[in-house]
């Protein structure tokens, strides 16, 4: 078994870091409460070398908020879109794109739902279990326009769900109880000015500033 696959295709190598992020620039991200992460995202429908940046700058955002997958209504753009770098249960790296996500629906007889933890960049410092199916099947397009189809398994599927569920204007808050909501909003109060600090010496340690 290959131990990276970039855009679903296996690779005999790979930097620490998707080469995107070279070209990129880092955005502030969003926070659970305002307005972009809580409504349906657009469809992208212009593929160009500005779709290209934006990829470029959620890159890098991602990799400087140490997180593995981010939308971008998680950096405030209203698309269809999100980046990944996420491995999987048997430590299998997966990286790539997503343009227009849809999230293939499994048979009721193949669906097993795993609680585990889930943290979002968009909750800072808040980490809950959640279930989520072991397998999901995302289809969309690339940065050009080709149609992919990227699935995954174990912490990869949990990703791929969690990154089309923004697009779709939802944060995992949405999928707990009131209480267990309650309890997230609590972590991201006492734990959030620790991670922004984080973040900002990370950005800033490569020359970036949100």
């Amino acid at each position: 078994m290959p131990s990276v696959f970039v855009q679903g295709r296996p690779v005999d190598s790979y930097p620490r870091h998707a080469p995107e992020a070279r070209q990129g620039r880092v955005l502030r991200i969003t926070e659970v409460g305002e307005e972009v992460l809580h409504k349906p995202c657009r469809d992208v429908t212009e593929f160009g070398p500005d779709l290209a940046a934006l990829i470029d700058d959620m890159f890098l955002t991602m990799y400087l908020a140490s997180g593995a997958g981010l939308a971008a209504n998680q950096v405030g753009v209203d698309l269809r879109l999100f980046v990944y770098d996420c491995p999987d249960d048997e430590g299998v790296r997966h990286v790539g794109h997503i343009v227009n996500p849809v999230l293939a629906p499994l048979p009721a007889a193949g669906r097993r739902l795993l609680d585990d933890d889930e943290g979002c960049l968009s909750v800072p410092g808040a980490v809950m279990d959640v279930p989520r199916p072991d397998l999901a099947v995302v289809h969309g397009y690339d940065k050009d326009g080709a149609p992919v189809t990227i699935e995954g398994t174990g912490y990869f599927a949990r990703c791929l769900a969690h990154e089309t569920d923004h697009v779709n204007g939802h944060v995992y808050l949405d999928r707990l109880s009131k209480r267990d909501r309650k309890e997230a909003l609590r972590q991201m109060a006492d734990r959030r000015e620790r991670v922004m600090a984080q973040r900002a010496a990370n950005a800033e340690a490569v020359g970036q500033r949100p």
